[in-house]
């Protein structure tokens, strides 16, 4: 074998790799206007939901948390200062659904260097019920998310949770979110779990209470710097696995600039990089971007024309992408195809900038992520 058929063969290995992660996750997922999983017993749910400060779509969020088809749960908001102009917001949607047993508390447990675990152990210790669901605060709620997240429970289900599936994107760059989250991110998810390499996702988390309770309680999440890391190592340990809902729940996004996307992509890509290295150092070879370059590199070396088998490869990863969007119901527009195309010229340079140490900022808080997980550390605020 020449030179020029190995790299060519090289493309098609990743292109073919693209695709089949395609096709396991579009066998996995549910299109997101299909019937939740019928369950036959419905027992009493606590949800724990930390907040901080007004969001593009508070009003909405709140108010559908108060809207769930679920005969017995309770919301318990976590709040870590009283000052906070989210308190005034939760009291007036709350008053407006008197029959939803409701409570805010208020208080900063530091246990840790991420401030959402912090914020979120009154709440747990708070919790009433055996079944508890971690729920960012921008995650809108479907009528029966209690129901998609039972009815993900296995009998070898240690947690069950969501990918965030980016929705109402305003702008380009919030077009580019949509393309990380969905049809890259969730899709990579999906796949992994229908493999048996599930993976906890921090913005829906349900637990078994008893089972988390009898291996350190939420205190064991302070394992890793992200909690969703520390779940899935406990639960790999415990001999479990962690499960996904059959159809991941909206975050809708609004507005967004290219630098916040820039950040936060490499704040994510960070905090793989230091909790799991082995899974995130293939990373390089995702995207368009790698079998783009390798089918460039051997059509220049056999003498063909460039331009055609660019083409090709790029209709090999896009229109497949393109085709799972659609037939699940996801964020699909005019825009979607050149939003992955930049998607894919900037996770390249996310995946290295990723193994550089520094300061991230998490929503207000300055943490430190070094280039080895032993570095991480919580920076003074304003560092």
């Amino acid at each position: 074998m020449d030179m020029a058929q190995a790299f060519a063969l090289a493309s098609v290995a990743l292109v073919a790799t693209n695709l089949a992660s395609i096709v396991i996750a579009g066998r996995r997922l549910k299109p997101t206007d299909a019937p939740p999983p019928a369950i036959d017993e419905k027992p009493p749910v606590s949800i724990v939901v930390p907040v901080r400060g007004i969001e593009n779509f508070t009003a909405e969020t709140l108010d559908r948390a108060f809207r769930l088809i679920w005969s017995d749960y309770e919301l318990l908001f976590c709040v870590a200062h009283a000052g906070d102009p989210i308190i005034p917001e939760i009291v007036k949607t709350a008053a407006a659904y008197p029959h939803i047993e409701t409570r805010i508390l208020v208080g900063d447990d530091r246990i840790s260097a991420n401030p959402k675990l912090n914020n979120c152990v009154k709440g747990w210790q708070a919790a009433r019920h055996d079944w508890v669901i971690l729920a960012d605060s921008n995650v809108l709620m479907p009528p029966d998310y209690i129901q998609y997240l039972m009815g993900g429970w296995r009998t070898d289900s240690g947690l069950v949770c969501s990918t965030p599936l980016g929705s109402r994107p305003d702008g380009f760059w919030a077009e580019v979110e949509c393309m990380f989250l969905n049809t890259q991110q969730a899709r990579w998810q999906y796949a992994g779990e229908a493999m048996g390499l599930g993976f906890a996702q921090g913005k829906s988390m349900l637990w078994y209470k008893p089972m988390l309770d009898a291996n350190g309680g939420i205190h064991a999440l302070n394992a890793e710097i992200a909690e969703d890391a520390a779940s899935t190592k406990l639960v790999s340990r415990l001999g479990l696995k962690v499960h996904l809902v059959s159809s991941p729940f909206e975050q809708p996004l609004g507005r967004r600039t290219g630098q916040e996307i820039w950040s936060r992509q490499c704040r994510w890509s960070r905090l793989r990089r230091v909790t799991f290295p082995s899974f995130f150092t293939p990373e390089i070879l995702l995207g368009a971007i790698p079998p783009l370059l390798l089918a460039l590199i051997g059509a220049m070396m056999s003498d063909v024309t460039l331009a055609p088998a660019a083409l090709l490869v790029l209709a090999a990863i896009y229109l497949p992408e393109v085709g799972l969007a659609l037939t699940k119901g996801w964020r699909l527009s005019v825009w979607s195809v050149p939003a992955m195309i930049v998607r894919d010229c900037m996770m390249p340079a996310i995946w290295l900038r990723s193994w550089v140490g520094g300061n991230i900022d998490w929503r207000g808080n300055t943490m430190t992520i070094g280039t080895t997980a032993c570095e991480l550390k919580e920076a003074p605020a304003g560092s």
